[in-house]
C-alpha cells in the first residue's frame, strides 16, 4: 500500500534521507520531507487554511493567496540553494519552512554560508512544536549543505516565532531596525541546543504513552461472537469492575448485523460508524484487513493503536514489509503503534484504570513499570507479581516493538510519581545510544532493572526491529552500556523481582558493610559465604539458635542496625525447631496439615516488622533470608520486608543494590568533579584534514561499494601522523627486509632494537618465535635477522621491521572502536592472554572523564599488575589514563575515525611506549544521536 505523506519525486537528485518521522509536544506524529513540484495542490490547499493573521506575520503584507509563480517557487527546489519542508499529516501540509542562500550582501548565492529562513504553520496546530521541529531539521539539512549561519526577520509582534528561534539554543544576534527584528545564528550544536533538543524529544515521548495509557475512549476492531477469541478477550477486559464508568468502550465487526451487541456494548461494522472521538483502538483483525483497519482509524481521528494481531515481521522478510508499511501508514496519519504482535498495555491508576491486554484481571496497584518484548514473559512477570504481592503501575508488552518502544516509555516513567523502580525484560536494541542516554537520566533518580534475553547467543527473536548495526553487540558492550548508565543486570526473572523488590520496599544501603543475624548457625554461615562471594563485607554472622524468641531478635536487631559499621541487616530465620514438630512445614512434613499450626512464630515477624520501621528510619535496608517459612514472608508484606527462600537470592538482590547506591553517588559527586581535561598536543583541524585526504582517496571510494561498508585502514604512516595530532606518539620502526637494511635502521634508531614480524599472520604472534628483543648490536641484529628469514619463510614475507626497545613495564592494549547503533567505546586490557582467552576487558563509553578513565584502568581483573604486585614496582597510570584521555578525545572529535588500536602499549615505571598502532577511518553516517529529532525506521 502506497503512503500518501512519502513523497515519489521525478529529480533523482531528491535527498531522500531528509525524510524523518517526528514526534510532537502533544504526543502526535507527523511527517517532514523535502517539498516537491507533485506538492503544488498542497501548498495551495496549505495556503487556504492559514489565518490572515499568519499570511501578514510571513510576507509582511496583505496575502491571501499564492500566485502561480509563487506556487512555482516554493515547490521548486534545487535542494542545495533553495531548499523547502513540509511537515505532513493525513497527506496534508500542516507548515513549511524554506531557506535560500545568500552572500554577504543578501542577494541570491551559490557559494555563501548564510541563508534567509522562513517558517508557516497553520493555526489550527501551532503549540504543538511544529517550528521548532522543523528548525532542527532545516538546520541539519543546511549543515549538510555547508550553510553554517541563518538569518531571519520576523514582525515584533509575531512572538510565537520569536521565541521558537530565541529557545532553541543556538549562538545568535540580535537586532531591530524598520520595524523588523533580524536574527542571526550559527547552525553548530551548542550545550544549550542540544539540551533543549533532549529536552522536547523527553516531554513529547513521554506525553506520547501518556496519551496511550489513559485514553478517554477505546475501541476494539475484530469483536467476535465467538467467546474465546483474542478480540473478545480483550473487550471483556476493557469492560472489567474496575473500569471507569464514563469512558466509552466501542466494538467493531464488519459483519456485524444492525443492532448487534456483545457483552452489553453495541457493535459497529466501522470505527467511522461510532458517533464520538476514539483515542485508543485495539486491531485483532485478521493481518489481511489491518491496512483497511489502519486506515479508518486514521479517518476517524485515533491516536494510538494497540495491534495484537500477528502475521508480520516474525514471518520473515514479507512480514517485516507488512510491518514497515503499517508503521508508515499509522504515523502519516498521527498515530502510534503499539505491536503488531502485542500483548497489550496496562494501566493501574485508580483515576483511569486500562486492561487493554490479554491478561485477564488488571494487577494491583504498585511502584513497579513493567515493559517487555515477548507476551509470554510478559504473562510470566504479571503472574509473578501477583503471587508477590508486588503492585504495578502500568505495564506494555509490545511485541514486534515496531514503533513504540522501551525508551518511550522510559521517558514517561521518569515523569510518573506512581512509578518507583523499572522493569525491563529486553531480548534486543532499536536504539542502544539513546537508550544508555535515556537510562542513565532516569536511573539517577528511580532504579531500572534489566534482564537482557539472548546473552550469549546475540541471536534475536524474530520481528524485532533493529538496525543491522545492533544486531550484533556483543555482550561486554551491552554490559558497558548498562554500567555506565546505571541500570542493574539481572539474569533470570526471579532474581529481577528479588532486587526490585528490595529497590521498591527498603532504603538504598550507604555502604557494604552486612551484619548477619539469625536462629542458625548454618544458614548464617551459607549467608556470609554467599556475600563474601558478592564482593560485600559482612560482620562475623551473630547465632541466636533455634531456641530464640522474638524478643531475642529484636534486641539482636537493635544491636545491628544501631551498629555505625554496618550498612545493612540479613535476618535469617528457619522453624523453632523443638517446639512443636507442626511447626516444621506447617506439620506436612512430620505429620498432617493442621490449619491452626503456622510455619512460623509470629513473635519472630512481630519482631522484623518493628526492626524493619528502625532500619528505614537509619536509611538502612533489613532483609529475611529464611527456609520452610511459607507464612512468614506473608506477614512481612506489610511492612515492606522482602523474603527470599534461599541466602543466594537474597546476598544477589543486596549485592546489587549496594552496586546501584555506590553508582548513584558516584554519578552524583561527578557531577561536580569530573571533568574531561584540556590536553596540550591537540590539533583537531589536523587531524581532520588528515581523515578527508584518506577519505578522499580513489581506495576509499571504492571501498565505499564493498559489503560491509566504507571503512578503511591507514597505512603505518598516515596513523602515526594522525596520532601525532592528539599527542599519541608511536614509537617509529623502519623496514628491514634484508640484513643492511636492516643494520642502517638500528644505527639511526640506536640500539638496543627490536625486530620482529609485522605480516598480518604473525602480527602479535610471540609464541611463533616472531619476535627477538634486547639486540645490542649488529652482529646480533644480523643474526637475528638471518633466523627470521630462514623461520618465516623470508623477510619480504614476513614484513620484518626494526623497533627501538621500550623501556621495561607492563603490555597493556588500548581501543577505540565507533559501533554505528552505540557510538564510540574506549577499551582498556592487559595484553596476551588476560585479554584474548580470559576477556578481561573493561569498557567506557566515549567521551571520558578522568574518573572514567582512573576506573577502566583499576576494572580489569589484572589491575594488580600496574600497581605493584608481589613486589614489583607499580608502573606510570597517570600517563596511561593521559592516553586513554587523549585516544577519547580524538575519536569524539572526529567522528569519521572507525577504530583506533594501540598494542602493546608498554607502560613502565617512568612513561610510557606505544610499539604498534592501527587506525581506520569511514565517512559519517546520514544521521547520528546528535541530529535533529526523528523517530526509529526500522
Amino acid at each position: 500500500m502506497e503512503d500518501p505523506a512519502v513523497a515519489n519525486p521525478a529529480q533523482p537528485d531528491y535527498p531522500q534521507h531528509w525524510e524523518a518521522d517526528i514526534l510532537l509536544r502533544d504526543g502526535g506524529t507527523a511527517r517532514i520531507r523535502p517539498i516537491t513540484p507533485d506538492d503544488a495542490g498542497r501548498l495551495v490547499e496549505f495556503y487556504g487554511q492559514v489565518s490572515d493573521q499568519s499570511k501578514y506575520f510571513r510576507f509582511f503584507a496583505p496575502y491571501p493567496r499564492l500566485s502561480d509563480k509563487d506556487v512555482r517557487r516554493f515547490t521548486h527546489h534545487d535542494f542545495v540553494n533553495r531548499v523547502g519542508l513540509a511537515v505532513v499529516v493525513r497527506d496534508r501540509f500542516i507548515a513549511t519552512v524554506r531557506y535560500d542562500r545568500i552572500d554577504a550582501e543578501g542577494r541570491p548565492s551559490e557559494t555563501g554560508t548564510d541563508a534567509e529562513v522562513a517558517f508557516l504553520v497553520q493555526d489550527a496546530h501551532q503549540g504543538r512544536g511544529v517550528a521548532s521541529a522543523l528548525l532542527e531539521h532545516i538546520a541539519a539539512v543546511a549543515q549538510e549543505r555547508g550553510i553554517r549561519r541563518f538569518q531571519a526577520e520576523v514582525l515584533p509582534e509575531n512572538r510565537k516565532m520569536v521565541k521558537v528561534f530565541t529557545d532553541a539554543g543556538y549562538t545568535q544576534h540580535r537586532s531591530f531596525a524598520d520595524g523588523v527584528v533580524h536574527l542571526e545564528f550559527d547552525l553548530e550544536q551548542t550545550d544549550r541546543s542540544l539540551a533543549v533538543m533532549r529536552a522536547r524529544e523527553h516531554r513529547a515521548e513521554a506525553r506520547s504513552v501518556q496519551r496511550l495509557l489513559t485514553p478517554r475512549s477505546v475501541a476494539v476492531i475484530g469483536v467476535s461472537r465467538t467467546p474465546q477469541t483474542v478480540g473478545r478477550a480483550i473487550l471483556r477486559d476493557l469492560l472489567g469492575d474496575e473500569a471507569p464508568a464514563d469512558r466509552p468502550v466501542y466494538a467493531v465487526n464488519r459483519n456485524a448485523a444492525p443492532g448487534t451487541e456483545l457483552d452489553g456494548v453495541p457493535v459497529h461494522r466501522s470505527i467511522l460508524d461510532i458517533p464520538g472521538p476514539v483515542d485508543l483502538a485495539v486491531i485483532a483483525v485478521p493481518e489481511g484487513a489491518v491496512p483497511a483497519a489502519v486506515a479508518e482509524c486514521g479517518a476517524h481521528g485515533v491516536q494510538g493503536l494497540v495491534v495484537v494481531t500477528a502475521g508480520y515481521a516474525e514471518t520473515g522478510p514479507e512480514g517485516r514489509d507488512r510491518q514497515r508499511a503499517l508503521v508508515r501508514q499509522a504515523r502519516a496519519a498521527g498515530m502510534r503503534v503499539i505491536g503488531p504482535n502485542a500483548f497489550g498495555l496496562i494501566n493501574t491508576d485508580p483515576e483511569r484504570p486500562l486492561n487493554a491486554s490479554l491478561a485477564p484481571r488488571l494487577p494491583g496497584r504498585g511502584g513497579f513499570g513493567i515493559f517487555c518484548q515477548s507476551g509470554a514473559i510478559g504473562v510470566a512477570l504479571l503472574e509473578a507479581a501477583h503471587k508477590r504481592g508486588l503492585g504495578v503501575s502500568s505495564f506494555a508488552s509490545v511485541g514486534n516493538r515496531s514503533d513504540v518502544s522501551g525508551n518511550d516509555f522510559l521517558q514517561y516513567w521518569a515523569e510518573d510519581e506512581a512509578t518507583q523502580v523499572v522493569l525491563l525484560y529486553l531480548e534486543s536494541f532499536g536504539n542502544p545510544r539513546k537508550f544508555t542516554r535515556i537510562a542513565r537520566r532516569l536511573a539517577a533518580v528511580k532504579p531500572v532493572v534489566v534482564v537482557k534475553g539472548a546473552r550469549h547467543t546475540g541471536s534475536l527473536p524474530p520481528g524485532h526491529a533493529v538496525p543491522a548495526t545492533a544486531t550484533g553487540l556483543r555482550d561486554a558492550t551491552v554490559d558497558a552500556l548498562f554500567e555506565q548508565a546505571g541500570v542493574i543486570r539481572v539474569s533470570t526473572i526471579t532474581e529481577l523481582y528479588d532486587t526490585g523488590e528490595l529497590l521498591a520496599q527498603q532504603p538504598l544501603p550507604p555502604g557494604n558493610r552486612v551484619a548477619v543475624v539469625g536462629n542458625s548457625d548454618s544458614l548464617g554461615l551459607l549467608t556470609y559465604d554467599a556475600l563474601l562471594s558478592a564482593g560485600l563485607r559482612p560482620c562475623t554472622p551473630v547465632d541466636l539458635t533455634t531456641a530464640a524468641t522474638g524478643e531475642n531478635f529484636r534486641i539482636a536487631l537493635d544491636v545491628a542496625l544501631a551498629d555505625p559499621a554496618v550498612d545493612a541487616v540479613i535476618a535469617v530465620a528457619i522453624p523453632p525447631i523443638g517446639t512443636s514438630a507442626h511447626a516444621f512445614m506447617g506439620g506436612r512434613l512430620t505429620g498432617e496439615d493442621d490449619p491452626a499450626m503456622g510455619s512460623d512464630d509470629p513473635e519472630i515477624a512481630a519482631a522484623l516488622l518493628e526492626a524493619g520501621g528502625r532500619a528505614r528510619e537509619l536509611g538502612k535496608p533489613l532483609l529475611l533470608t529464611h527456609l520452610a517459612l511459607t507464612d512468614l514472608p506473608v506477614r512481612l508484606r506489610p511492612g515492606g520486608i522482602p523474603a527470599y527462600a534461599a541466602p543466594e537470592r537474597a546476598v544477589h538482590a543486596l549485592a546489587h543494590a549496594v552496586h546501584y547506591a555506590q553508582w548513584r553517588r558516584r554519578t552524583a559527586a561527578a557531577e561536580e568533579t569530573a571533568r574531561v581535561p584540556e590536553l596540550d598536543r591537540i590539533d583537531e583541524p589536523g587531524a581532520r584534514r588528515l581523515v578527508e585526504a584518506a577519505l578522499s582517496t580513489r581506495a576509499a571510494v571504492a571501498a565505499r561499494t564493498q559489503p560491509g561498508g566504507a571503512r578503511i585502514t591507514l597505512s603505518e604512516t598516515e596513523a602515526q601522523e594522525l596520532l601525532a595530532r592528539y599527542g599519541i606518539d608511536v614509537s617509529p620502526v623502519r623496514p628491514a627486509p634484508d640484513e643492511e637494511t636492516a643494520a642502517a635502521a638500528a644505527a639511526a634508531l640506536g640500539y638496543p632494537v627490536a625486530l620482529k614480524a609485522t605480516a598480518p599472520h604473525l602480527r602479535h604472534r610471540p609464541d611463533l618465535g616472531s619476535v627477538r628483543l634486547d639486540l645490542t648490536d649488529e652482529a646480533g641484529l644480523r643474526r637475528a635477522h638471518r633466523e627470521l628469514d630462514a623461520l618465516l619463510g623470508g623477510a619480504a614475507q614476513a614484513e620484518l621491521v626494526v623497533q627501538r626497545m621500550a623501556p621495561r613495564g607492563v603490555d597493556t592494549v588500548i581501543a577505540a572502536t565507533v559501533d554505528p547503533a552505540v557510538g564510540a567505546i574506549l577499551s582498556f586490557g592487559l595484553a596476551g592472554a588476560p585479554a584474548e582467552l580470559l576477556g578481561d576487558t573493561a569498557h567506557r563509553l566515549v567521551p571520558a572523564t578522568d574518573q572514567d578513565v582512573a576506573g577502566l584502568i583499576r576494572e580489569v581483573r589484572a589491575a594488580p599488575l600496574l600497581f605493584g604486585w608481589r613486589g614489583a614496582e607499580a608502573v606510570d597510570t597517570d600517563a596511561l589514563e593521559e592516553l586513554l584521555l587523549r585516544v577519547s578525545q580524538l575519536v569524539d572529535d572526529v567522528p569519521e575515525i572507525a577504530s583506533v588500536d594501540l598494542e602493546p602499549v608498554v607502560v613502565a615505571p617512568h612513561g610510557l611506549a606505544i610499539l604498534g598502532a592501527r587506525v581506520r577511518v569511514a565517512p559519517l553516517p546520514v544521521r547520528s544521536d546528535l541530529g535533529p529529532r526523528a523517530m526509529s525506521t526500522l
